[in-house]
């Protein structure tokens, strides 16, 4: 699989990226640099929720491509298990986007409009990615067009994307799609791989989590 690149909005080689078999690899066999990166320096999260967070970009072809299998990974996701979805603000054309999605957010349309504007995008061929075709754009989706563009640069916007970009540079990601699961651990790789190997390292984190609890 291919992913895209932040810098110059570049396709790259995904290095590391899971091998393809006809049978769908067992659980025991997902290996530590093969097919998820470990943190060298993991955030530390309190609570007993375990965090996956998705950091994506609306116009990646390959965000677009694993978006249908992480909705239904989280329609089915386990109830400790909290799902985040992530605009990267890597560059100035991702932090439109994340401020539109942000926008929408605040305005509780992130739910009715995310699947709606990948398919804008990827399907219609539209070109979303400033602020004035954005603004237009969910204003076709029921949301106040005026309002949209007021929360589009505000302070609780902007500390929205700043807290994104926190976590990228936390995680270390290179490009888009990135799964982040507990703060710990990276997967990138084929979309219908992905859901696998975030279900195996949430019931890792479980179990880790059990187990320092029994300390």
């Amino acid at each position: 699989m291919k992913f895209v690149h932040q810098h110059g909005l570049v396709l790259s080689a995904l290095v590391g990226a899971m091998a393809l078999t006809s049978l769908p690899a067992a659980a025991a066999d997902y290996v530590a640099g093969k097919d998820y990166q470990v943190l060298d320096n993991p955030e530390a999260i309190e609570g007993d929720n375990i965090i996956v967070r998705e950091f994506f970009w609306y116009g990646c072809p390959h965000c677009y491509a694993l978006n249908p299998y992480m909705q239904k990974w989280a329609a089915t996701k386990a109830s400790d298990v909290a799902f985040m979805e992530s605009p990267a603000a890597l560059n100035p054309v991702w932090e439109t986007n994340a401020r539109g999605f942000y926008a929408a957010q605040l305005m509780g349309y992130q739910q009715q409009t995310h699947n709606a504007l990948f398919d804008a995008i990827h399907k219609d061929q539209q070109k979303l990615f400033d602020q004035n075709a954005l603004s237009k754009w969910y204003a076709t989706q029921g949301v106040d067009q005026k309002k949209f563009n007021e929360l589009y640069n505000s302070f609780a916007v902007s500390t929205k994307v700043a807290r994104s970009k926190a976590g990228a540079m936390r995680y270390q990601l290179t490009g888009v799609p990135t799964v982040v699961v507990h703060g710990k651990y990276v997967v990138q790789g084929e979309p219908e791989q992905v859901p696998k190997v975030v279900d195996y390292l949430v019931s890792k984190v479980r179990t880790d989590l059990k187990a320092a609890k029994a300390k």
